[in-house]
């Protein structure tokens, strides 16, 4: 994929970065680098860099970007980001383990992340407890696709999503359990499942 000059330099400032520090610069340590005074300039670089595979945003903090690691083997890491309720929603929580799944599992554009499924509310739909959901990073869902959700800002759960009117309907595919109905601004989609991961 072709990068512009100025793309090159601030994916290689990243990730020499994160290799010094253990973390991701802000928009603003990037923009005084390279002696840019506008952060909507460096977000637009790094949108760019994103969309185009080589760097992530982590699913539930706002300013953490770290480069894209592929392998040769048709493969790649993604941040094993916690937890996820496939039942009543749980706290969201943050781990530092990584997961290397199949490119073919991940969406050519954007950023995923993986997450841990505790709980037996989708087993329907074949999602299990102990599996592994491969989740696209984004803020908007149709109706019907699984998501994460997360509930008045902290509780996460998984879900089939169901917009209607002021209300979003969280759908579990388990015939025994009923539903999650909140108000729509209390529910915020971090991403869309995309691929599963189990382990016999």
């Amino acid at each position: 994929m072709a990068l512009t000059r100025r793309q090159r330099e601030i994916y290689d400032y990243i990730s020499n970065f994160v290799l010094e520090h253990g973390y991701s610069p802000s928009l603003e340590e990037i923009g005084a680098h390279f002696g840019l005074s506008s952060v909507a300039t460096v977000h637009k670089h790094v949108h760019h860099l994103v969309e185009k595979g080589l760097l992530k945003k982590a699913w539930n903090r706002s300013r953490s970007v770290e480069p894209v690691q592929q392998d040769e083997g048709g493969a790649v890491t993604l941040p094993l980001a916690g937890i996820v309720a496939a039942g009543q929603p749980i706290e969201a929580i943050e781990d530092n383990e990584t997961l290397v799944v199949p490119c073919d599992l991940v969406p050519a554009r954007g950023q995923s992340f993986a997450l841990r499924v505790r709980g037996d509310s989708m087993i329907e739909d074949q999602i299990r407890d102990g599996d592994v959901v491969v989740v696209e990073s984004r803020s908007e869902a149709h109706n019907g696709e699984t998501v994460v959700a997360l509930i008045r800002g902290e509780d996460a759960t998984l879900k089939k999503f169901y917009r209607q009117g002021a209300q979003v309907r969280l759908e579990p595919a388990n015939s025994s359990m009923q539903p999650i109905i909140v108000a729509a601004e209390e529910v915020e989609v971090r991403g869309v499942v995309c691929g599963l991961l189990r382990r016999y």
